[in-house]
């Protein structure tokens, strides 16, 4: 699975929006990996925050 899959799917699962340290903490990927995922997953306007700093799918 792609890293940006597996960030979108801890997000899926957390059921609230997370941040990006969270993520580092349920999944064990580096945190430059998940930042490079998310910006990728922003992009494709798959991700939202709707609180500073966290992130949830859409």
């Amino acid at each position: 699975m792609e890293v940006k899959e597996t960030v979108l799917d801890a997000m899926k699962k957390a059921g609230a929006p997370v941040s990006a340290g969270d993520i580092e903490k349920a999944t064990g990927i580096d945190r430059k990996e998940i930042d490079k995922a998310m910006k990728k997953l922003k992009a494709e306007d798959l991700i939202e925050s709707p609180i500073r700093c966290k992130w949830q799918p859409k």
